[in-house]
């Protein structure tokens, strides 16, 4: 799967808490990663397309 481009990913901000997300999209299970060391919620990213909700997004482990 294709990166986001970074002009996007420049915009893209955690709807919890506001901070910059990590492009995890190369990986297996596409995601975008929140950079916060209190938050670090992980959205999904379908058919290329960041799905920023909170309520699909994966709690860290």
């Amino acid at each position: 799967m294709p990166q986001l481009d970074a002009g996007l990913l420049e915009i893209l901000a955690c709807p919890a808490c506001h901070a910059p997300l990590d492009d995890r999209t190369a990986q297996e299970t596409p995601e975008l990663v929140c950079t916060a060391a209190d938050c670090g919620l992980a959205y999904p990213v379908r058919d290329g397309i960041p799905v920023l909700l909170v309520d699909e997004a994966r709690r860290p482990a």
